[in-house]
């Protein structure tokens, strides 16, 4: 499909050119039409208007004229109020099914070669549970690194967890009024949470317990060996109990550098302030003013010198820039934390870093389960475990009751479970908020996870029944179905590449439905086991490619595919 816009393109172009007008991103221009009556790529005329002083129905009808029979793939062109519509020959269907098929990961580029991507997500609180806030982070974060992965880029997934502050003092003197190394090894992070909880109701009632916690912060920030030993112990506990959710989401991370890391290097970029003259002591408190960009000051230090979020991320950014020379570093966090990322991204600018442009933060919305807000200070907080636990039983259950004799029921139903889990955090527009409905994420119809996952298996299943026999094209004229379901297939190399540009992994997820109903439509109307000759031939290899781009598609939203369900 790039061939041919390509093509059209230079026609075009050489159209203008002996017109009077300049060159032009022709390709930019070139649109599908939503109604397939108005052909299979569509160019409206309207910029040309005022370089060549004509209506663009005029326009319209004389590049009609002068591009009619001179591209051999397009059978028919139309020119209607302003558009020059283009109608592809069968065969070109065929030419394309056939490159698709030999291609050794259609779909995938190489636009990223020699550059380093920095995807910095998920990042927990270590000592507390998982929870579904996180989900939003996560999933959007590995699809990311997938679809960077997919066009040719060398990704370093990031883990910046938060594993350094006052809560920490907090957390140590629980345990140590209220737990043992026992406890903790043998309830693990439960117990880490249940042991902050109570210093917190303690601490309502004995404000003591806050000077407590505060000196023993003071102990583990000048490094006593007793304390840094408790908190290590503590990070690796947290990490041990992450690890089993990253391991059923597929995911894995390059660095588990959190905010701890950087304690021994914000010294020297707060002193690089100082001596770039952007510091300012307001209030006691050490800032950076941003009043020039309409946004309040960013904190450098507090009154008692403490460091804050804004020296460790912009010491990060420095450190990641050093260390990996990224092409661009991408942040993955909630709408919330905009103003944040926008303030410390324009302090490095300020310290004159002009790859601070390469700083990407990527927001996203608020997840809701079931129309109810989440929201940890109400203990309206749903965990992700129990998220999980929940949606593969409800998984399993259905089924039971669709597919009793499917081999690997429960590796079926966790594949389905937490495909569901994913798809529904994904199938949305990233920046809206997002309500998971348990009925409607889990069903195998309608715009589900499972219903993707449904249909890949569906290909597969087909494929089985006729394994060993020769799929091929030629001699046979596609049918209206199988032209639309082809149309479809050319479109995912663009679709990976809309998905990559604007970060919007909610491209791959309605891509894949589409894809899903364009097969199902061609599976219900065109016979396939049944057909004979060169049209079982055509559909048998047309649906071992739908089978390739939906795993593809899978695999980048990070869900398991599914042989069988």
């Amino acid at each position: 499909m790039f061939t041919l816009k390509n093509t059209i393109a230079e026609c075009v172009n050489a159209f203008l050119a002996e017109n009077g007008g300049e060159a032009m991103d022709i390709q930019g221009l070139l649109e599908t039409p939503a109604d397939i009556k108005n052909g299979d790529i569509s160019l409206p005329c309207f910029r040309f208007s005022k370089a060549l002083r004509k209506a663009p129905p005029m326009i319209a009808a004389a590049l009609k004229e002068k591009l009619e029979g001179a591209i051999p793939q397009v059978e028919k062109i139309d020119a209607v109020s302003g558009y020059l519509n283009f109608y592809l020959s069968p065969a070109f269907y065929t030419e394309a099914l056939k490159g698709i098929a030999s291609a050794n990961d259609f779909g995938s580029s190489d636009i990223g070669k020699g550059k380093t991507v920095c995807l910095d997500f998920s990042s927990p609180n270590i000592a507390k549970r998982f929870h579904v806030g996180h989900l939003g982070t996560t999933a959007i974060g590995g699809c990311l690194k997938n679809l960077y992965d997919f066009c040719g880029y060398t990704t370093v997934g990031i883990n910046h967890l938060g594993d350094w502050g006052t809560q920490f003092g907090k957390l140590i003197v629980a345990y140590k009024k209220w737990s043992s190394f026992e406890r903790v090894k043998e309830r693990g992070i439960s117990e880490l949470v249940d042991i902050y909880v109570r210093f917190s109701a303690e601490a309502e009632k004995d404000d003591s317990l806050n000077d407590e916690a505060r000196a023993a912060f003071a102990k583990l920030e000048s490094l006593d060996e007793e304390y840094i030993s408790i908190w290590q112990s503590f990070k690796e506990i947290s990490l041990k109990e992450y690890m089993k959710t990253y391991e059923l989401l597929g995911i894995e991370f390059d660095s588990y550098n959190g905010e701890s890391f950087y304690n021994d290097k914000m010294e020297a970029i707060v002193e690089e302030l100082r001596e770039k003259n952007l510091l300012v002591v307001d209030d006691g408190a050490s800032i950076v003013r941003l009043d020039d960009y309409d946004m309040p000051p960013a904190i450098i230090l507090k009154k008692d010198g403490s460091t804050l979020y804004a020296t460790r991320d912009i010491t990060a950014a420095v450190w990641r820039k050093n260390n990996y020379d990224f092409y661009k570093c991408i942040y993955v966090t909630s709408a919330g934390q905009s103003l944040h990322f926008a303030q410390y991204f324009k302090v490095l600018e300020l310290m004159g870093y002009d790859w601070a442009k390469d700083l990407v933060h990527v927001p996203y919305g608020t997840m809701s389960v079931n129309g109810e807000k989440l929201a940890s200070r109400t203990g309206n907080v749903i965990l992700l475990d129990d998220l999980f636990a929940e949606a593969i039983a409800k998984a399993e259950k259905i089924i039971e009751e669709k597919n009793s004799d499917l081999k690997d029921k429960h590796g079926t139903a966790v594949a389905v479970g937490v495909g569901a889990i994913v798809f529904g955090a994904l199938s949305n527009g990233r920046i809206k908020d997002t309500n998971f409905v348990w009925e409607e994420a889990l069903s195998f119809e309608g715009n589900t996870g499972p219903y993707v996952q449904y249909t890949y298996a569906r290909a597969a299943s087909i494929l089985r029944k006729a394994e060993g026999e020769q799929g091929g094209f030629d001699g046979y004229t596609p049918q209206s179905e199988e032209i639309a379901l082809t149309k479809l297939l050319c479109t995912f190399p663009d679709k990976v590449l809309l998905a990559l540009s604007d970060h919007e992994p909610c491209v791959i997820a309605r891509y894949a439905l589409d894809l899903c109903a364009a097969y199902n439509l061609f599976y219900h109307n065109c016979t396939i086991l049944k057909a004979e000759g060169e049209a079982r031939a055509f559909r048998l290899q047309l649906t071992a490619i739908v089978k390739h781009v939906l795993g593809k598609c899978l695999d980048l939203l990070g869900m398991k595919r599914t042989e069988e369900i």
